[in-house]
C-alpha cells in the first residue's frame, strides 16, 4: 500500500473513531470500557499518524 493511501486510511479511521467516541458519549449512560478502547484505538493511530509523518 502506498504511503499516501496508508496515510489517508489512518486518518479515516481516526475520523471515524473520533465519530465513535462522541456518539458514545451522548448516550444517556456510555459504556465506560467501550470508550477507554475506543480512546487507547484512536491514541494508538495518532501516534502511527505522527510517527509517518515524521518519517
Amino acid at each position: 500500500m502506498p504511503y499516501e493511501t496508508h496515510l489517508e486510511h489512518l486518518n479515516q479511521k481516526h475520523d471515524a473513531l473520533e465519530q465513535a467516541i462522541s456518539c458514545e458519549t451522548q448516550r444517556p449512560i456510555p459504556d465506560t470500557i467501550r470508550l477507554g478502547e475506543l480512546k487507547r484505538q484512536k491514541l494508538r493511530i495518532k501516534d502511527e499518524i505522527n510517527r509517518l509523518a515524521h518519517v
